[in-house]
């Protein structure tokens, strides 16, 4: 799609109604798919379209091209004029210090060209700036109490408020000795550290004080702080701090290059214009947003009823019926990466329950496969050439998910194995093994079915290697720990490996016989029910590390079919996930269209 040619732009732009009305299938059409790995039910897009629009508002409201102007307000050089008459008051008063004088705003320092009445001035011509107090006075964590002034750090400023969940405080005697810090209703908190630009106006909170990331900017005249909220918000504020932000590990900034900051003002009048403007176009942004994210939350609620009827259809031409009724609206359905995923999904639960691909008569049945690998096993326990395993409690009717048809078994994935183990984690080198050396698989080598070799650690000269643990062609390696979504991940490890890996204790191998394809129990391990299994039995010290045992995975529940049918059932995957990614390659084509569109429109209304 032609970005120039698509994009057809109102003439006339000068009401910012027609920004959003006029173009509002492009705001809301431009959706992008956060980057994630894991795979959690939390919001993994972004309105993107949405976002880039609240910015153009406030962009328009500092550059003056929001409101129209009128040439009967007072100018700002006047109102520059009164603020610069009450702050020398104050400071005459010693209400608030001097600040240092800075040179004019030059012609070529100014960001932006103004409308006629406005005035670029610095920060500080407007604003007196206090930071808290960093002396031996100031209130560490012993000084906290429950109940008392309130104590605001950088966590407080949400959403350009100050929030009053979770306040920490300190008494009014502490408050009382203070030599600087202490905030007021009409005051805007503005963070020097960390989350750099995040601000608050103090408004219906009353007193407190600020901690050392923050800065106060009391506005010499009452009536400015909503003006200059909208600039601090503005993507010029954004540009001024990436160029005075001196922070190496952490971002940061100095009151003195705060009080450098350039600031567009406008006529009072035309500020309040501005301001009433700016609210009412957000409202409206956030009715899009409400309305976006309803609609994408309906759409995913009818992809997953909808991929739910395949799964719990009785037989095969009800399933037959049901895929024709998706069929017949594929191309509406799975238009976003969730509901691609949720096919993905499907396609893995319909395989393991033998639904995928249909059964032959003629194929040996899955309980001959079992018969024949219980013999292999007792074999080589006799020949000493594996251990005997502690036996897993049988399966009950009451731990098989679903029926199976005729010809398949469920079992466990210990009575397919041989052998299992898990490998050992000395102290390794931190960066990965070069040439000839040996190295010990990380915990990222193995992922959703793409083993990694990469991500390995070399072993030190001084340490010898341990080949038992060397990794090997048709390997099935689960990962035993990682985090909640990720945990018991696996892969089959492919031809071609490279050699001198071993595993660390992190990771598990299974060795199968030749009646198990391993690609196949991969696909087990994937599919929904097997990722319900592992939520429910894995372990951890905390919400977000998990970990699981190698007798929890050895009692993995498998739904086994005939050998034959594991390789049809493969391939049939192999396919349809081919489709999947063609599916997802076209969507992110097409969102990287829409931010292109959206960009378009951002400069066509700036330019």
């Amino acid at each position: 799609m032609n970005v120039k040619t698509s994009l057809e732009m109102s003439k006339d732009i000068s009401k910012p109604e027609q920004l959003i009305t006029e173009h509002i299938d492009i705001w809301t059409s431009s959706i992008l798919t956060k980057s994630t790995s894991g795979r959690g039910n939390s919001k993994k897009y972004e309105l993107y379209g949405i976002s880039k629009l609240r910015e153009l508002i406030l962009e328009l409201a500092v550059r003056g091209k929001l409101v129209p102007q009128d040439t009967n307000d007072e100018p700002a050089s006047v109102l520059l004029e009164k603020i610069a008459i009450e702050k020398a008051e104050l400071i005459k008063k010693g209400e608030i210090r001097k600040s240092k004088s800075l040179p004019k705003i030059s012609k070529k320092e100014q960001p932006f060209d103004l409308p006629l009445g406005w005035e670029w001035i610095h920060i500080n011509e407007i604003v007196s700036l206090e930071n808290g107090d960093r002396g031996k006075n100031y209130p560490n964590k012993s000084a906290l109490v429950d109940k008392g002034i309130p104590f605001i750090n950088a966590g407080q400023l949400e959403g350009g408020v100050v929030s009053k969940k979770e306040l920490s405080y300190i008494t009014q005697d502490r408050f009382d000795i203070l030599n600087g810090g202490k905030f007021r209703n009409g005051d805007i908190l503005f963070c020097l550290r960390g989350s750099l630009g995040k601000c608050a106006l103090v408004s219906n909170f009353g007193i407190g004080a600020i901690a050392s990331s923050l800065i106060i900017m009391r506005p010499i005249i009452s009536r400015l702080e909503h003006f200059i909220m909208l600039v601090l918000n503005s993507t010029l504020t954004k540009r001024t701090i990436s160029k005075y932000n001196n922070g190496t590990a952490q971002p940061n900034l100095s009151g003195a290059d705060l009080a450098k900051f350039p600031v567009p003002v406008p006529p009072l009048a035309e500020q309040k214009r501005i301001v009433a403007k700016v609210d009412e176009l957000m409202l409206l942004c956030d009715q899009l947003e409400q309305q976006t994210e309803a609609s994408i939350e309906a759409h995913a609620t009818l992809v997953e009823v909808l991929l739910a009827t395949l799964t719990d259809s009785s037989d095969a031409d009800e399933l037959a019926q049901n895929w024709a009724r998706i069929s017949e609206h594929f191309d509406s359905l799975f238009t976003t990466e969730q509901s691609i995923e949720a096919l993905k999904q499907t396609v893995l639960q319909l395989a393991v329950m033998g639904k995928l691909v249909p059964q032959d008569p003629n194929d040996e049945p899955a309980s001959v496969l079992l018969e024949k690998i219980a013999k292999e096993k007792e074999r080589l326990i006799e020949e000493k050439k594996i251990k005997k395993e502690k036996p897993l409690p049988p399966i009950s009717d009451g731990e098989k998910f679903f029926e199976l048809p005729k010809g398949w078994e469920w079992c466990q994935i210990d009575s397919l194995s041989l052998s299992s183990e898990a490998g050992w984690s000395p102290k390794c080198d931190p960066t990965p093994k070069e040439g000839d050396n040996w190295g010990v698989l990380k915990v990222s080598a193995v992922t959703w079915g793409k083993y990694q070799p990469d991500e390995n650690k070399a072993l030190p000269n001084y340490l010898e290697p341990k080949p038992q643990y060397e990794v090997k062609a048709n390997d099935f390696l689960i990962s035993r720990a990682n985090t909640a979504d990720l945990v018991a991940r696996s892969v089959v490890v492919p031809k071609n490996t490279p050699e001198k890996l071993m595993m660390s204790d992190k990771i598990i191998r299974f060795s199968f016989t030749k009646d198990v394809f391993s690609y196949y129990i991969n696909l087990v391990n994937n599919s929904s029910y097997s990722r319900e299994y592992y939520a429910e039995v894995a372990g951890g010290t905390s919400s977000s590390m998990k970990n699981v045992s190698r007798s929890q995975v050895r009692a993995l529940k498998i739904a086994l079919p005939p050998l034959a049918e594991q390789h049809r059932i493969v391939a049939k995957v192999d396919e349809l996930m081919a489709i999947c990614d063609q599916l997802k390659a076209k969507l992110q084509q097409s969102q990287e269209t829409q931010v292109q569109l959206t960009d378009a429109l951002v400069d066509k209304a700036l330019g």
